[in-house]
């Protein structure tokens, strides 16, 4: 925490009902831990971040902001940037425009004599990797618009024979690693994320056989990534 902004996201629901001294005791218990783990919650550089459903109507009155806790609209977490609607459209420029910068280096590789072969193994391995880094946490909160921009650069590093049109789009290369991430969590029980799983549900039936055995919410959010796997089409095939 120490020398690191500290997020403190607090959701909008459970605001309406959560006086302001409630939080300042919520932030001297995550002070007590850090202290308890040698780190420090340095609050001048932490932030408060309030999540709102977009396209709401009611009103809403947000409560007065904690004394030492800058309240942002955008917060950036592990190089993520989400803004407080849950919205990723400004990641998803903020990534295509630092691209675009490395295309210009690329470009001067060219120049300097750098063979395709090795300019493409660059862009897979620079362009690709950053256009598609920690994927699985905000591809569901993408736009059509915001896919669009991203394989939009994709196509254009195909025009310029840095990528391959044979290889997959950023679509496919998203799936692929939800597909991966999503079996390390389901067969790994000391997973992180394993605990999210839903309870497994037994048959005495002799049915057809299915991709998991997972229970299935009658509410589904395609935004959540555990959601979004246990009702992708693969896995219900």
């Amino acid at each position: 925490m120490d020398g690191d902004r500290d997020k403190l996201s607090t959701p909008r629901s459970s605001l309406l009902a959560t006086p302001t001294l409630v939080w300042l005791n919520w932030i001297t218990v995550i002070g007590t831990w850090a202290g308890h783990n040698n780190l420090h919650l340095n609050r001048v550089k932490s932030v408060e971040l309030i999540v709102s459903a977009p396209r709401r109507r009611r009103q809403f009155n947000p409560p007065p902001c904690i004394p030492e806790i800058k309240r942002v609209t955008t917060l950036t977490i592990l190089d993520v940037t989400i803004k407080n609607q849950l919205s990723v459209s400004e990641h998803v420029r903020t990534v295509v425009n630092s691209c675009a910068q490395i295309m210009h280096a690329i470009r001067i590789l060219r120049s300097r004599g750098m063979g395709d072969v090795q300019l493409q193994l660059v862009y897979r391995a620079v362009v690709v990797a950053k256009l598609t880094y920690a994927s699985s946490s905000w591809w569901g909160f993408t736009t059509a618009s915001d896919r669009q921009r991203l394989e939009g650069f994709l196509r254009r590093g195909c025009r310029q024979n840095l990528y391959s049109t044979d290889k997959p789009s950023i679509t496919q290369i998203v799936e692929e690693a939800d597909e991966n991430l999503f079996n390390s969590i389901r067969y790994n029980t000391a997973h992180l994320l394993h605990q999210l799983l839903p309870r497994r549900t037994e048959s005495s039936y002799s049915l057809r056989s299915r991709p998991h055995n997972f229970e299935l919410s009658h509410i589904h959010d395609n935004r959540n990534f555990i959601d979004r796997m246990l009702f992708h089409p693969y896995h219900n095939a």
